[in-house]
């Protein structure tokens, strides 16, 4: 699936996806495939993920930032 990170939490090691389907995701940061650093500058930034329904609510995992051409 294919989203925009909307919000970093850096403190609590966690944020949201704003997904093309209209719903929001959680990620961990260990969700994060190709990315080292956790921090504010990630949001905005695009991202292809996997999506999963737990008993906690709609959460991203596997994601990808998308790479600039």
């Amino acid at each position: 699936m294919n989203g925009k990170i909307c919000r970093v939490l850096v403190d609590k090691n966690f944020g949201f996806i704003a997904a093309e389907d209209g719903n929001e995701y959680f990620f961990h940061k260990s969700s994060l495939q190709n990315e080292r650093s956790f921090t504010q500058r990630l949001v905005g930034l695009d991202v292809t993920f996997e999506d999963t329904d737990t008993s906690k609510g709609l959460r991203a995992e596997q994601v990808f930032l998308e790479q600039s051409a």
